[in-house]
């Protein structure tokens, strides 16, 4: 509308700001919207609702809200059939903290009698025989705050006239009043630990340290972010050359420093590497941009029509340079939970969860199997799929379109191509569960701090998140990967990811061995 109210020779000058080729991609992009806008134009104007429809449909509106609102969150699913109850297997052995635990040291702590005892039998006094009762306890020793007091020499010579000082050692921040240790410490107990600065300076406040300043720290955390940032470059580069790709996107909300106040964090994410972006948008545009540089052949997500936008766009790139066109696969847990949220109303849906069952099932099997092992597994899987389809197609047209099982007949059937696709592709999942738990950290962290108050705060969100997820993708402590990382930096070697490190130590390991 804006561009309408314009003079005609300002459009034309906003006009040639653009290329022929981009002129033409933008109303290929158009078309296509323009081409769905009609057709659901014209399937809302084909359908007649009834009174009892309409009923039905608020009905089954009021059911929903009352599930989200006071129902159980979990979506465990246990078949309807009763079975007799097996005998519960004999309680193993409780191990010993040592050997529960044996990377935690063991500090002994001996019990003595002084003076020596005295026999009850014979009366005569006892001497140590050198055996000992030993028992364990798991005990922690609290975290301790010090002041780090640096004394550098200075250096003198006879003749009076030169002085030299010993040089200040790197750090992360030179000239701070805080420690490297301090700033990792404050980094990870907020990005991975998800502790909010105010609690944490509360919780200093209890162990002597009183009055630390809540917005100092959060300070810490953008200087951390900013010195290990070439990680996150690297990361991203990994994430781009993957063959499939995983995304999804959360709500990210901006406090202060922007005129939008609804933020999204973006999740592009493989087996081994997570890569987040913080945009004011949840537009298609991202993915686009994130898409464009990629090398992914298939894009696994839930059926957000941001995503489908950006293949198109990604794909008319890529027919004009002859690459390989991207195939939209879909998330199967998605569909499994529009049948379970019907279960209570809808006895029919069982019979789909009963399906995803035994297909979860298989799935579990699979885990670890080379990618032929995997499709033989996955063939398997493939008469559920078929029987489901059958099954949805014969009961979709007893209900309406608004009618809440009707859509879980719908998604299932209306998207079956792309659920179905990781049954010919080994290195698809079956769902984008994964990519999901990625993103768990910053949703339960946001109920505590709430949100950033500058974008710089979303950026630092994005590359520390990034950092610390890829981590736990790959088993490694940020504890122990953080310290090595900056010590790295600050002695001008080359960053490593946390998957280079592990691979690094494991050669170590073995080298020893």
């Amino acid at each position: 509308m804006e561009q309408q109210n314009l003079p005609e020779t300002d459009r034309l000058t906003k006009l040639d700001q653009y290329s022929r080729e981009e002129l033409i991609r933008q109303h290929d992009v158009m078309r296509g919207e323009i081409d769905r806008l009609v057709r659901e134009l014209y399937e809302l104007r084909q359908i007649k609702v009834t009174d009892e429809q309409i009923k039905l449909i608020t009905e089954e509106q009021l059911r929903a809200l009352n599930d989200s609102l006071y129902g159980a969150s979990s979506e465990r699913w246990k078949k309807p059939v009763s079975k007799p109850k097996e005998k519960a297997p004999a309680a193993p052995r409780i191990k010993k903290p040592s050997e529960r635990y044996p990377n935690i040291p063991v500090r002994e702590v001996p019990v003595t009698i002084d003076p020596l005892p005295w026999c009850d039998a014979c009366g005569q006094q006892m001497s140590d025989s050198g055996m000992t009762e030993d028992s364990e306890q798991l005990t922690v020793i609290p975290k301790k705050f010090e002041i780090l007091k640096t004394q550098r020499s200075i250096y003198r010579c006879s003749c009076q006239s030169c002085m030299k000082t010993a040089p200040v050692p790197p750090r992360i921040l030179e000239g701070s009043a805080y420690s490297d240790e301090m700033i990792l410490d404050v980094g990870l107990s907020k990005y991975c630990d998800l502790i909010p600065m105010e609690r944490y300076a509360a919780m200093a406040g209890r162990q002597g340290l009183v009055d630390l300043p809540p917005n100092s720290l959060i300070d810490l955390t953008h200087h951390l972010a900013f010195f290990v940032q070439e990680v996150y470059r690297l990361i991203k580069a990994e994430v781009m050359k993957s063959r499939v790709l995983q995304a999804d996107e959360t709500p990210h909300r901006m406090l202060e420093g922007s005129s939008k106040k609804t933020w999204s964090l973006w999740g592009f994410s493989t087996p081994q590497c997570c890569y987040l972006e913080c945009h004011d948008t949840r537009s298609g545009d991202v993915a686009s941009e994130v898409m464009l540089k990629a090398s992914c052949e298939v894009l696994l997500t839930d059926v957000y029509a941001g995503y489908n936008k950006a293949t198109r766009v990604v794909n008319l790139e890529r027919k004009k340079s002859q690459k390989c066109l991207i195939k939209n696969a879909y998330c199967n847990a998605h569909a499994r939970r529009y049948f379970f949220k019907q279960r209570l109303h809808y006895p029919e849906a069982n019979f789909y969860l009963e399906h995803y069952h035994q297909i979860y099932q298989l799935n579990d099997e699979s885990k670890g199997k080379s990618p032929p092992e995997v499709l033989l597994i996955r063939d398997k899987m493939r008469p559920h799929f078929v029987a489901m389809k059958e099954q949805a197609e014969k009961e979709l047209a007893r209900y309406p379109k608004g009618n809440q099982y009707g859509k879980a007949l719908n998604y299932f059937l209306g998207n079956n191509e792309g659920l179905t696709m990781f049954l010919t592709e080994p290195d698809v999942p079956l769902d984008n569960n994964a990519q999901e738990r990625l993103l768990r950290s910053h949703v339960v962290g946001r109920k505590t701090w709430y949100g950033t108050h500058s974008e710089k705060g979303a950026e630092t969100a994005a590359i520390l998140f990034s950092i610390v997820e890829t981590c736990k993708l790959n088993g490694v402590n940020p504890r122990e990967y953080f310290p090595d990382l900056v010590q790295a930096i600050l002695t001008r070697q080359k960053a490593f990811t946390p998957v280079q490190w592990k691979e690094s130590r494991n050669e170590n390991l073995n080298s020893l061995t």
